[in-house]
Formats: structure tokens, C-alpha cells, sequence
């Protein structure tokens, strides 16, 4: 079976999600790194796949409510561009509208505290990025 790992880029963050099977996506961890600072982002990101060895990668695509590419997706495109180059691994732009929402809703539904919230909203976003790729590809 394929292996899957899913990103939530932010400006500090990027929430890591993983899929050993290509069923069900779990959260690995949450990568911090200084604000805009997308280099270090980089290295992070290398430092997980090169532990997970996926053989695709899903990078969160924030395209506006219009399907406009608005800055945050543009920099989503160099990002993935920079990523293939350097990883050698294919990175797939996915639609991660409202999964950062889906992601709050679950942690609040579950009565996460504010602290903890902060603490899993971004892998919980990755994992909402990869589970939709997986659904809409018929890996369940």
C-alpha cells in the first residue's frame, strides 16, 4: 500500500498527518518554525519525510472562497515546487478549504481545552487535508 503524508502550512506551523495504508490518516506532530520563515519550514519538512518515507505528499492548497490563488496559495505553489525538488517525491496541491473549521468543531465536539486546542489544530487539519484526498481517490 501507498504511503501518504499530508501538510498544513501556516505562517509559524505546519501541522504533519500521516497514512501508512492509504485508508486513514493519523497526525505525526506539529513543526514550528519562526514566522514566514519558510526555509527552516523546509528543513522540517525534509526531517519528517525522510523518517516517514512517503511515497506522495499532500500539501494543503488555501485557495480563496472563489477559487481565486490568492498570496497564501501562491506560496503554497513555491513551497511545493521547492518540495519535489528537494524531496524527489511528488507533491499534490489539495483544496484545504474549511478543514482548519472541520478540525476546531472536532477538538471543541471532543471538550479539548483552549490550550490543547493550539497544540493539535494543525495536525488535525493535516489529517482533515489527507483524509479528503484519500476519500476522493478511492483509497477507502
Amino acid at each position: 500500500m501507498a504511503k501518504y503524508i499530508g501538510l498544513d502550512l501556516g505562517s509559524v506551523t505546519c501541522g504533519v498527518s500521516a497514512s501508512d495504508t492509504g485508508l486513514i490518516a493519523r497526525t505525526v506532530k506539529t513543526l514550528r518554525f519562526e514566522e514566514d520563515n519558510y526555509d527552516r519550514a523546509m528543513d522540517l519538512v525534509l526531517e519528517v519525510i525522510q523518517k516517514e518515507k512517503p511515497e506522495k505528499i499532500i500539501l494543503g492548497y488555501p485557495l480563496l472562497l472563489n477559487d481565486d490563488v490568492g498570496p497564501r496559495a501562491q506560496l503554497c505553489e513555491e513551497f511545493k515546487e521547492v518540495l519535489e525538488g528537494e524531496s524527489g517525491i511528488e507533491v499534490i496541491l489539495w483544496d484545504e478549504r474549511f478543514t482548519t473549521k472541520i478540525a476546531e468543531d472536532i477538538l471543541l465536539e471532543a471538550n479539548v481545552s483552549r490550550k490543547k486546542r493550539k497544540k493539535k489544530i494543525d495536525q488535525l487539519a493535516a489529517v482533515q487535508i489527507l483524509q479528503t484526498y484519500l476519500d476522493a481517490h478511492g483509497n477507502c
